[in-house]
């Protein structure tokens, strides 16, 4: 390996990720210059001056909300994400808040804490005020699920041992997430069926253009009278406006969320938290060592898994020089490296390519040396936006 890498951290990072990290080979922190790799999680990088020397973010955690992610696909720098590292918390969050609402745990527990504890009635009025909590069970109702990545389908598996009917829909579903959804599983056709047959409704998709107010006032109308909608996802795929108006003509009967807004608050059937979804110990360190995993990888590598804008791309080293370069989706790309390496009078010993929309992103294993003057003109190549060369010890 050559000089350490250096790894800028925007945020609290769990320390077991980040031991990971082998001290002899990487320099790690929060004042780290010219770094290799950034890690985040929370800290918004749009206004940030990205440094050139950056080669990867990876973020722990599943968005990229705060990440400019389409000036670094424009830079060749990957974006690595960990998806379902905190697929469990979620999961439980999603079940504690259709408990909350079907059963008006929150009323309840503001009504306990305004009696008096020094009134002697205190146990009369507990009984006759129960009756204005009175909820329903889980069990024989359906549940609709819109997303059916890792987090539903754990979701999903959940509410079928608790006795639910599961009604899901996800038009990009992929195929390890087909094999481990539960064979109890409906399928639906659309969004709009499963609003308009589910008592529970629960959002499991990313935030993009296609899922921007997904839950909207033409189809929030339509939903059972009295369904429960919970956003464990994104803020923006529900149209707060819209969740306020179903549940003033009682269309909606309740509206579980992690993303507190001040049109929601002060609702009585607005069950907002403060972004809990990811906030336990355990999603915190599989997120880190998730994450952390995948960019050593990369930094080493040059193997890309779990990125947003980076082809899945996995080589087995068959050579001590690897040299790894991200182009744009054009044409003859692939013919102008191998050109290249030729008459610079290198020997391909093994070599992947893979796209991924705009990005495409090529690993190839040589028999020898690379000059540096080889790589500056793979670089010089138009449409190469990034060269790494990475020999191995």
């Amino acid at each position: 390996m050559a000089d350490a890498y250096r790894v800028l951290v925007l945020n609290q990072i769990a320390s077991v990720g980040l031991k990971r990290l082998p001290a002899e080979h990487y320099r790690v922190g929060k004042d780290v210059s010219a770094p290799d790799a950034i890690l985040v999680r929370s800290a918004d990088m749009h206004a940030m001056e990205i440094p050139a020397s950056v080669r990867a973010i990876a973020r722990a955690g599943a968005g990229t909300n705060n990440i400019p992610v389409k000036s670094m696909s424009a830079r060749g720098v990957p974006v690595f994400i960990a998806p379902g590292a905190n697929a469990n918390a979620v999961k439980e969050l999603v079940l504690a808040g259709m408990l909350m609402a079907a059963r008006n745990l929150p009323g309840a527990l503001r009504f306990v804490s305004a009696l008096d504890a020094a009134d002697a009635q205190m146990d009369a009025h507990v009984e006759e005020g129960k009756k204005a909590f009175a909820g329903f069970e889980l069990a024989g109702h359906t549940l609709g699920i819109v997303g059916l990545g890792k987090i539903g389908c754990l979701v999903a598996d959940a509410a079928i041992k608790l006795g639910m009917n599961v009604l899901g829909y996800d038009p990009d579903i992929t195929v390890d997430a087909a094999w481990s959804l539960p064979s109890q599983v409906r399928r639906a056709t659309s969004v709009a069926e499963v609003l308009k047959s589910s008592h529970f409704v629960t959002l499991h998709v990313p935030l993009v253009e296609a899922t921007r107010n997904l839950v909207n006032a033409d189809n929030a109308a339509s939903m059972r009278s009295g369904a429960v909608l919970l956003n464990f996802s994104r803020e923006g795929v529900v149209d707060n406006a819209a969740v306020l108006a179903a549940l003033s003509s009682k269309h909606l009967g309740w509206y579980v969320c992690d993303f507190p807004h001040p049109s929601l608050n002060a609702h009585p059937h607005v069950l907002a938290l403060p972004h809990l979804g990811a906030s336990t110990r355990e999603a915190e360190d599989n997120c880190a060592v998730m994450v952390v995993d995948q960019l050593r990888d990369f930094l080493e590598h040059g193997n890309v898994a779990h990125s947003v804008n980076f082809p899945e791309v996995s080589m087995h080293r068959e050579s001590r020089w690897r040299v790894a370069i991200a182009n744009a989706n054009v044409p003859n790309m692939l013919g102008q490296i191998s050109t290249t390496m030729a008459k610079a009078g290198l020997n391909i010993h093994n070599m992947v390519n893979k796209s991924r929309g705009e990005v495409a992103y090529t690993l190839v294993d040589v028999d020898s040396a690379v000059e540096p003057a080889v790589l500056a003109k793979l670089q010089a190549i138009d449409g190469v936006l990034s060269v790494r060369y990475l020999p191995s010890d």
